[in-house]
């Protein structure tokens, strides 16, 4: 009997993953949008792949908004995170040697580009933002890229006026995020709002991937009861980030885990990557420069 024991112990010590050197536990932030619990459901999975990999206990952290996640990075109480753009453009901002960016989620045209998308109530008559004008409209997240840094950048060129409250809309006001932003508008909270969608697929399926997805799928909404009224120029994904600080080889198993999601298990990486899409590729900062001047000029 000693000698099985013996046996299983020495083969599980060849097959177990080698802890990870220079960490105790791994963090990763999710980050807001959604509810904390489905966003906890839909990375579970790769909780567990982490702490397979690492051999270090993982946890995901779902804080209410997207600046939980953000300064959790800044403090180092948070490993990694798929951050928007305008979440990434704050970080570095704040502080450049925080992360550094790896991976972009890859879309199944081989794109890496999505939309801000304005949409309302097909019953309310509004199909354009001029029908919006003198009603309520809706933000996501002061931190979301295509919840307010774009769309407050474009649709104030397009409607010639501002997003103040009683400019050009009767009200403009935060929601919380896209998930806040799809049920506000579906409920009539709001007459019109904005979130994100990679525009591939059908607008019945709320696209292939994004928030309008992610509501289709969790049975919060009938985008057969939406129209669309507003998109924006492509906005490059946001990356997939990695505190600097952290050891070398744990950034290159978590990279290498994130890059092999998607072949290594479909439904995970659909969770993850909020709908369809090819896979989480490389990525570096020189992509985001762009953006990261949009969000200094609208900080000043």
């Amino acid at each position: 009997m000693k000698k099985i024991i013996a046996a299983v112990l020495a083969s599980t010590a060849l097959t177990a993953p080698v802890a990870a050197e220079g960490i105790t536990e791994f963090r990763i932030g999710l980050l807001g949008g959604e509810n904390a619990q489905d966003r906890l459901n839909n990375n579970e999975c790769l909780r567990k792949y982490a702490e397979e990999e690492l051999g270090v206990e993982t946890k995901l952290f779902a804080p209410a908004d997207y600046n939980g996640v953000i300064q959790g990075l800044l403090g180092g109480t948070i490993d990694m995170a798929w951050l928007g753009v305008s979440g990434y453009a704050k970080t570095y901002l704040s502080d450049p040697e925080a992360v550094e960016p790896v991976l972009v989620k890859v879309n199944t045209d081989g794109g890496y580009g999505y939309y801000s998308v304005g949409f309302a109530r097909k019953d309310s008559g509004i199909t354009s933002l001029e029908d919006l004008k003198g009603k309520t409209f809706g933000f996501g997240d002061p931190n979301s890229t295509s919840g307010y840094l774009i769309p407050s950048i474009e649709i104030p060129q397009k409607i010639n006026a501002s997003m103040e409250s009683g400019d050009y809309f009767g009200e403009v006001k935060f929601t919380g995020g896209h998930e806040q932003t799809i049920v506000a508008v579906a409920n009539g909270d709001v007459d019109g709002g904005v979130t994100w969608a990679d525009g591939l697929g059908e607008w019945e399926d709320g696209y292939k991937s994004g928030a309008l997805r992610r509501a289709v799928d969790a049975g919060l909404v009938d985008m057969n009861d939406m129209v669309e009224i507003w998109k924006s120029a492509p906005i490059p994904e946001g990356p997939v980030v990695l505190r600097k600080a952290l050891p070398a080889d744990v950034k290159e198993k978590m990279t290498a885990l994130m890059a092999g999601l998607a072949e290594k298990d479909r439904d995970c990486f659909y969770g993850v990557a909020a709908g369809e899409a090819r896979a989480f590729e490389p990525i570096t900062h020189e992509a985001y420069e762009v953006i990261i001047e949009a969000r200094k000029l609208k900080s000043k």
